[in-house]
C-alpha cells in the first residue's frame, strides 16, 4: 500500500471503534493493519447492526463493521492461551504499533504488555479513564466518556434533559487523537533513534480537551457552562432554521459583516438601521428577536432556495443533510469524497472516502472490511510457520 506509512505495520487489538478506528486512520495513510480477533465471534462490531441480507443464518451482515472493519487484514488468535501470547510476540516483534482498548491491566495478564514486546514498539492503550487513576478500572462506552468529559452537559436544551451527539464521538475523538500521536512517536523515534513510546489515551481525556473555553471560565469567572441549544448567548443571528420544505438550514450571521450580507439575502435593509440590531451585542442582547425574524423569512422558502440567497451574498449558510443529500451533491462527487469499497461480502459498497488527502494523489478507496480470520494462514506464512503447523494451532483453536 502506498502512503507516507507505507512499511509500517500496525497491530490492531482493538475493538468496537476508538483502537481500530485509531488503526484504521494509520492504515489509510499506507500503514499495513493486521486486526488480531478472537477465533470464536471475532470483533463485536461485526454483531451490530443494521445488517444486509447474506445467504448464512443470522441477522445478516453488518454495515457498521463494513465501514469500520476495513483496509485491514484478519487473523484470530486467543490471546487468553500461552501458544496465542508466544504467537502475538512474534508477530509484534514484525510491527511497529500496536493499538489496543482493552481494560487496563489486561495485556499484563496475558504477558503482552508493552514490558513484554520491543522497546522499539508504539503502543497505542485506549481506555475509558486511562491507564492509572481511581477509576481506571471502571467500565465504560461512549455515552460515560461524552458524560465524564463534560460535552453531554453542553449538548441539548436548557430546559430539557442533555441529548448525545448523533455518532459516538468520544471514540471517533479518541482514535483521531492516538492516530496522531501514534504518528508523531514514530518520527521522534525514526528520526531521533531510540525506543517507541507508550501512548496513554482515554475517551474522557478526548472529550476534555474539545471544551473550548469551559474550564478556565470556571476556574477565573465562576462560569459553570451548560446547554445552550442552537442559539448561542454571545452570538446572534444563529440558529439551525426551518424551510417550507420540512428542512433545516443552519445560517452563521453573528458578525456585522455578515449580517449586513444576511440583510441583503432577506432583502431586509431596515434591520441594519434598528438599534436592537446595531452592533454584535445588541444582536445578542434581542436573540430572540433577530432569530424569530430569520426563521419567519426561512419557513417561507425552501432550503435550496434560502442557501441560494445567502450563498449569493456570502453568507455562511448550510443545510442539514441527510445520506441522500450527501449522495446527490456534486460537491461531494467532485472532490472524491465517496468511494466504492469492494466488500468481500456485500459486494460494491459507496462509503466515505479516506480522510483527510495528500494533494497531487488521486483518493484510493480502502480494502472491504475482512471475513473473520481471512488472512490467518498468509500472516502466520510470514512469520515462517509451516502449513501443518497452522493446521495444528487450528486443531486446537489457538487461532
Amino acid at each position: 500500500m502506498s502512503g507516507p506509512l507505507a512499511g509500517v505495520r500496525v497491530l490492531d487489538l482493538g475493538t468496537r471503534i476508538a483502537a481500530p478506528f485509531c488503526a484504521g486512520l494509520l492504515g489509510e495513510q499506507g500503514a499495513d493493519v493486521i486486526k488480531i480477533e478472537q477465533p470464536r465471534g471475532g470483533d463485536f462490531m461485526r454483531e451490530i447492526g443494521p445488517f444486509v441480507p447474506t445467504d448464512d443464518d443470522g441477522p445478516g451482515y453488518s454495515l457498521f463493521w463494513a465501514v469500520e472493519g476495513r483496509g485491514r487484514r484478519s487473523v484470530t488468535l486467543d490471546l487468553r492461551t500461552p501458544q496465542g501470547q508466544d504467537l502475538f510476540r512474534r508477530l509484534a516483534a514484525t510491527a511497529d504499533v500496536v493499538v489496543e482498548n482493552f481494560r487496563p491491566g489486561t495485556l499484563e495478564g496475558w504477558n503482552i504488555a508493552p514490558a513484554d514486546l520491543d522497546p522499539r514498539l508504539v503502543v497505542v492503550r485506549i481506555s475509558m479513564f486511562g491507564q492509572d487513576g481511581p477509576y481506571s478500572h471502571r467500565p465504560g462506552l461512549d455515552r460515560v466518556g461524552i458524560g465524564y468529559g463534560g460535552l453531554l452537559n453542553l449538548t441539548g436544551y436548557p430546559d430539557r434533559p442533555p441529548v448525545r451527539v448523533g455518532v459516538t464521538i468520544s471514540d471517533y475523538l479518541t482514535g483521531i487523537f492516538a492516530a496522531q500521536a501514534a504518528t508523531a512517536s514514530l518520527y521522534a523515534r525514526d528520526a531521533r533513534g531510540g525506543d517507541g513510546a507508550v501512548i496513554d489515551a482515554s475517551l474522557y481525556g478526548a472529550v476534555l480537551r474539545i471544551l473550548e473555553w469551559t474550564l478556565p471560565a470556571y476556574e477565573r469567572l465562576g462560569v459553570v457552562r451548560s446547554r445552550e441549544g442552537n442559539r448561542l448567548a454571545n452570538s446572534a443571528p444563529l440558529d439551525n432554521y426551518p424551510t417550507a420544505d420540512g428542512k433545516f438550514v443552519c445560517i452563521v450571521a453573528g458578525s456585522d459583516a455578515n449580517f449586513a450580507r444576511l440583510c441583503e439575502a432577506m432583502e431586509r435593509p431596515d434591520l441594519l438601521a434598528d438599534p436592537r440590531f446595531t452592533r454584535l451585542a445588541d444582536r445578542a442582547a434581542n436573540g430572540d428577536v433577530i432569530n424569530g425574524i430569520v426563521a419567519e423569512w426561512t419557513s417561507g422558502l425552501p432550503a435550496t432556495v434560502v442557501e441560494e440567497r445567502c450563498v449569493a451574498a456570502d453568507v455562511p449558510v448550510a443545510t442539514a443533510y441527510t445520506a441522500a443529500d450527501v449522495f446527490a451533491d456534486p460537491h461531494f462527487a467532485a472532490r472524491g469524497d465517496i468511494v466504492t469499497v469492494d466488500d468481500p461480502v456485500a459486494g460494491p459498497l459507496r462509503q466515505q472516502a479516506p480522510f483527510p488527502r495528500r494533494v497531487g494523489e488521486p483518493v484510493v478507496a480502502p480494502a472491504g472490511a475482512p471475513r473473520l480470520g481471512e488472512h490467518t494462514d498468509a500472516v502466520l506464512a510470514e512469520l515462517g510457520l509451516s502449513g501443518t503447523e497452522i493446521a495444528r494451532l487450528r486443531e486446537e483453536r489457538i487461532v
